[in-house]
């Protein structure tokens, strides 16, 4: 019998504990057939895979071009205290401020998590 893979961040490695499914990456605990779309948050990760949370501290992994500006953020820039926000339609899902550059929002492809 095959289980099925986690709701929230779609791991393979559930496994079952009596009436629950567990996911081991997340913790996500949950019964089949009862995961609605409340239940369910947006995972957000970095490059590496690792799973970002409000508060993080990242480091960018390739030259960011500034829209609207000829600044470049360059490779290894520390951003600390990122906002992650699950709600967005354009790919950028986190919200920082970097010193020299301000507020901008950021892609989690283009981060890694310090």
């Amino acid at each position: 019998m095959s289980l099925p893979n986690c709701p929230k961040c779609q791991s393979e490695y559930t496994y079952e504990d009596g009436e629950l499914l567990i996911c081991p990456e997340c913790s996500y605990e949950w019964k089949e057939g009862e995961v609605s779309e409340q239940d369910v948050e947006t995972i957000i990760k970095d490059t590496n895979g690792n799973v970002l949370v409000d508060g993080d501290t990242v480091t960018v992994i390739k030259d960011l071009k500034v829209k609207g500006s000829s600044s470049v953020v360059k490779v290894g820039t520390k951003v600390k205290n990122i906002r992650l926000l699950t709600d967005s339609a354009d790919g950028h899902d986190i919200d920082c401020k970097i010193d020299g550059f301000g507020a901008m929002k950021l892609k989690s492809e283009y981060v890694k998590k310090v």
